[in-house]
């Protein structure tokens, strides 16, 4: 599958990838792509059934792993920084414990936890939409009965991990969330409560947050 991306930033940075979550695009990381791109080579790719990239035969967050890993082969990103939102977080992390030495650090923003979730699929909207509804439906599927495998799989990560949760007016339990920080070897959780769009609602919070965090590695 290939992905359609923009990059931005000084060329021969560190390299950064931002995964958007489902029925968005890459444009979602717009309140922060500026400032990480100060600092970093960023990467937004339109993930499959999103945005330029376009629509796919099927749709998992399996799928979505290994579109990620064939995005970082394409480009030659040994092992970037991965942040991901959401879905893009799922497919994040199953990138990341299946293939740990292609991952670097990463941050998770408001992963739907693999615990049995209860997120209704509400009816196809009348009208055009800038996504692939299919998608939609595969993907909520999966976030309420995910693979029982995935939270044992969190403890072949071996980058640093950063867990963002929310807070109280998150759709997911951020106990949840605190389990999967738990879980990742060297996995810490910290939450920032303004809900599910953390980047989008408090985007100089957000970036402060990942940027200490990747600070520590150095």
């Amino acid at each position: 599958m290939r992905l359609e991306f923009r990059s931005h930033g000084p060329v021969g940075a560190e390299p950064l990838v931002l995964l958007h979550g489902l029925t968005s695009d890459g444009s979602s990381f717009d309140w922060v792509v500026g400032a990480l791109a100060e600092k970093w080579r960023v990467y937004v790719p339109d993930q499959r059934g999103h945005g330029r990239t376009g629509p796919a035969d099927a749709y998992t967050f399996e799928l979505l792993a290994a579109d990620l890993g064939e995005f970082l082969d394409a480009h030659d990103l040994t092992a970037p920084i991965l942040v991901g939102h959401s879905m893009g977080a799922v497919a994040t992390y199953l990138h990341a414990a299946r293939r740990p030495d292609r991952a670097g650090p990463l941050v998770l923003v408001e992963p739907p936890p693999p615990f049995p979730q209860y997120r209704p699929v509400p009816e196809r909207p009348d009208g055009p939409i800038e996504y692939d509804w299919a998608a939609r439906v595969a993907l909520v599927g999966q976030v309420n009965a995910p693979d029982p495998g995935w939270l044992d799989e969190l403890v072949a990560i071996r980058a640093l991990a950063l867990v963002v949760g929310g807070g109280p007016t998150s759709p997911f339990p951020q106990e949840q969330m605190r389990a999967m920080a738990d879980r990742i070897p060297r996995g810490t959780f910290q939450e920032i409560p303004v809900g599910h769009g953390v980047h989008r609602e408090a985007p100089t919070e957000f970036v402060a947050t990942l940027t200490a965090f990747l600070d520590q590695k150095h």
